[in-house]
This record gives C-alpha cells, sequence and structure tokens, in this order.
C-alpha cells in the first residue's frame, strides 16, 4: 500500500520518560545465578545490544497515566485546550485492562469534550504510527480538525518477569536467545498532535506492507502486571530488514534525514546499510532508553527535532514491528 496525504501536519509532539534508571550491568547483576549456572561473560548484554541502560516506572503503573503526562506536557507547551481536541487514540502495546479502552481514562483524565471520539489501536511496535495514519486520513475526510495519539510503555512487569523466570529455570543458552529482546525494552509515553494545515512537520505520503506468516517471531502474553515474551531476534531481524527493503522500494523517496524505530545496534545498522541511507542525518536514543516499543520513534523524533531547531527538507519515518508489518511515512520540514 502507498498513499498521499492531502494536508495534515504533525502540529506538536511531546513525551514523557521514567526517572528510575537501570543498567545493563545492573541487569546482569540480578541475573547472577543465571550467568554463573551459564558462564556467560559479563558485558554481554550491552556489547550485542549497544544499550547501556534503560528507564522503567514501578510495577502496576497504569498506562493511562503515563499517556495523559505526556497528552498534559504537549498540551502545556503548545498553549493547547484539551476542548480542542477531535479525536484520541490510545496506541500503545501496555494498556489498562482489555476492556473498555484505555483511551476511555484518558479521555476522562484530560477532560476532553464528549464530542471527541476515542478508542484503542494496537499493532506492536507500530501503534503510533498507524494511529497517525488513522487520525491524518479522518482528518483528510473532513470527520475531525484536531486529533491527538498517545502511548504509554512500562517495562518493569515484562523486566521483572523474565528475571524471574530465567533465575529459576534450567534453560541452555540456546534457549536463552528466545528471551533476550526482553532485557531490551525500555520505557516511555508520547503524544502527537495532528492538525490540518502546514505545521510543524507536513505529511507527504506513507507506504506499508506486511508479511504475516512472521507472526510467530515474536509473540507476547499475560496480564499488565506478569508479562512474558519470546522473540527468534535473528530470524526477526532477517524477514524485518527483507521488508523494509521492499517497503523502501515501494515509497521511492530519498530523504535529507531519517528516524527509526529504536531496537539496537544490529538492526539500526543493517537497516540503514540495506536503504541506502548511511550518509543521512539521523538521531538513536536506544543506548539509553533501550526499545520502548510504539512510543520509541515518535520520542527519537522529538528529541532530534529539539537537537535540530534549523532542520529543513524531506525526512522519512521508519517503522517496523512484530508481526510483521513495515510503515514508512514520508515527511516535510
Amino acid at each position: 500500500m502507498k498513499k498521499k496525504f492531502n494536508n495534515v501536519s504533525i502540529s506538536a509532539i511531546d513525551y514523557y520518560l521514567p526517572e528510575t534508571i537501570v543498567s545493563s550491568e545492573d541487569l546482569e547483576k540480578e541475573l547472577s545465578p543465571l550467568y554463573e549456572r551459564l558462564k556467560l561473560p559479563e558485558g554481554r548484554l550491552e556489547l550485542m545490544t549497544g544499550i547501556k541502560e534503560r528507564r522503567y516506572w514501578p510495577q502496576g503503573t497504569r498506562p493511562s497515566d503515563l499517556s495523559t503526562k505526556a497528552a498534559r506536557n504537549l498540551f502545556e507547551k503548545n498553549n493547547i485546550n484539551p476542548q480542542q481536541i477531535d479525536l484520541l487514540i490510545h496506541a500503545s502495546v501496555c494498556r489498562d485492562f482489555l476492556e473498555p479502552a484505555t483511551a476511555s481514562v484518558i479521555h476522562a483524565n484530560l477532560n476532553l469534550k464528549k464530542e471527541a471520539m476515542t478508542f484503542d489501536l494496537s499493532n506492536a511496535c507500530l501503534g503510533i504510527l498507524n494511529g497517525m495514519i488513522m487520525a491524518a486520513e479522518m482528518i483528510d475526510s473532513g470527520a475531525v480538525e484536531t486529533a491527538i495519539v498517545v502511548g504509554g510503555e512500562n517495562s518493569a512487569p515484562l523486566i521483572f518477569e523474565t528475571i524471574k523466570f530465567l533465575n529459576t529455570s534450567d534453560i541452555n543458552r540456546k534457549e536463552l536467545k528466545k528471551y533476550f529482546a526482553n532485557l531490551t525494552i525500555g520505557s516511555g509515553a508520547c503524544a502527537v498532535l495532528l492538525k490540518k494545515g502546514d505545521h510543524l512537520l507536513k505529511l507527504k505520503s506513507f507506504s506499508a506492507l506486511t508479511d504475516g506468516s512472521s507472526n510467530k517471531l515474536c509473540q507476547g502474553d499475560g496480564n499488565p502486571n506478569s508479562l512474558m515474551m519470546q522473540t527468534d531476534s535473528e530470524e526477526l531481524l532477517k524477514a524485518g530488514i527483507q521488508l523494509a527493503k521492499e517497503n523502501w522500494e515501494l515509497l521511492a523517496v530519498r530523504p535529507s534525514w531519517s528516524i527509526g524505530h529504536q531496537v539496537g545496534t544490529a538492526h539500526e545498522k543493517l537497516m540503514r546499510e540495506t536503504l541506502g541511507i548511511t550518509e543521512t542525518k539521523t538521531f538513536t536514543t536506544y543506548q539509553t532508553l533501550g526499545n520502548t516499543g510504539t512510543v520509541a520513534l515518535p520520542i527519537t523524533l522529538a528529541k532530534f527535532l529539539e537537537s535540530e531547531p534549523e532542520l529543513s527538507g524531506i525526512g522519512t519515518l521508519l517503522g517496523i514491528g512484530s508481526g510483521l508489518t513495515t510503515i514508512f511515512i514520508e515527511v516535510e520540514k
């Protein structure tokens, strides 16, 4: 799929990060029973991923509170009246519960008007990008004028459950690979405001491709306070890069800058080499935030824009998520 946007822009973008920081070294200390039993070298986690540290909120923190805080940050910094919002989409992997929609809690927290449409949208690490496209299409159609897409991810339940499991199981080195990606997950929240017209970043076009046959390469399950995930990282990387290559050819854009989903060193390097954008300006956050799921790309984009006040030209947002789907969005600054 490839489609052009008519006249929609990202008007503002903001984020909210935890204060609690845990280093890769700290995690390895927590995993000392496993490391000693399997004779694993210290420093393995940071060496293989490039992730020095990640953050998390206390276990039991509600995703709605995180998304609410990110939205309030955006409203306050940009002098936005919550009553202006016509559409709210909550799009993170984490949610308060199965029913009702977490968006309903955020709607109440932000005191949005009754006429504002709200719903949850889920698509692994692509939720926010999917939400942006959905909101932009509704703005283009005239159904709404102003939309906000939010998400709040908390890695604490996954990290704690993974450490407990690995320290008490009798898995071998080969089996350990399925759980390694869990230790790269970080936490964060974001909010993206979209409106008609030419604002912060003009949305130009997007392309999307899906390889549903790869849906078993990364699967997570559990309740909000006790998560577990298994990932075939090597095969997921291989399948993801191949799909990204096909999608890049479909988008057919040559940007002056690009921001990709933040997974780790290997993914970042191989993605840029495969797409032929090694010399294109970029920005990364995985070193200090880890992989923050669906909020990773928008948080990185926000930080990039803060660091480059004079930025201009065509850019690309390169999203990829388990399932397997890639979404690339062409923007103009």
